[in-house]
């Protein structure tokens, strides 16, 4: 029963929020659920929260590694909670904007998330340079177009490129290495783009079936007894 009470619920959900796309009458009826989601987010925060506070609590009393970093997590996750919950360092009152200029949250996102977030991805483009290294190894066919693909495109967003082949006349445009880079980006890629597109949106489909019809139960945590 523990378990019938979910898919019933599942498949009822499931059922109208398909119907509600394609029956007009039942548009509301769609868009009053979906309110629902709203409430169910705002018990996910409280979870991830929670479940933030568990981990680095527990890091933090066993003294795992790097148990230094948790503690920075921990005081760093009330102290903004409690700028955005009380307004603490708002220049306006507790009905004012969390955004306003000169609030402590603002200011904390704005210097110190924001920069963190830049260093980040100033990272991950090592990681991206690396990756890119490996896969671009001329081993095979595919790769090999796959180089000369990447080339012609990276050339071809660089002054570079228009002056490597900008003797060519405009009756072939086409071959000139800014003219290609495009072509590729809107054709060949553009069309792959697509196909994996559409295999996300049917993969989507047949995993929204299994869920509502209750093939796919692994949501409730475990198999059948």
């Amino acid at each position: 029963m523990k378990r019938g009470v979910p898919l019933i619920i599942t498949f009822v959900v499931g059922t109208v929020l398909i119907f509600s796309v394609f029956i007009p009458p039942m548009e509301n009826l769609g868009e009053n659920f979906t309110l629902f989601f709203d409430i169910i987010a705002v018990f996910a925060f409280f979870l991830g929260g929670g479940n933030l506070l568990r981990v680095h609590l527990t890091k933090l009393t066993r003294r795992k590694r790097d148990w230094e970093y948790s503690i920075v997590t921990i005081v760093g996750f009330f102290f903004m909670l409690a700028c955005g919950l009380f307004k603490i360092g708002n220049p306006g009152d507790i009905s004012a904007s969390l955004t306003a200029e000169g609030s402590w949250f603002q200011t904390i996102y704005d210097n110190v998330f924001v920069p963190l977030g830049s260093t980040m991805y100033a990272l991950l483009a090592f990681f991206v340079a690396s990756a890119s290294y490996r896969a671009f190894r001329a081993k095979n066919r595919e790769a090999t177009i796959l180089l000369i693909a990447a080339f012609i495109i990276l050339l071809g967003r660089t002054p570079l490129g228009t002056f490597v082949t900008g003797w060519i006349p405009d009756s072939f445009s086409v071959l000139q290495i800014p003219n290609l880079a495009i072509w590729i980006m809107n054709s060949p890629n553009l069309a792959g783009q697509r196909a994996i597109m559409i295999g996300i949106g049917l993969g989507v489909v047949s995993m929204s079936l299994r869920l509502i019809l209750g093939i796919e139960r692994t949501y409730l945590g475990g198999e059948d007894k």
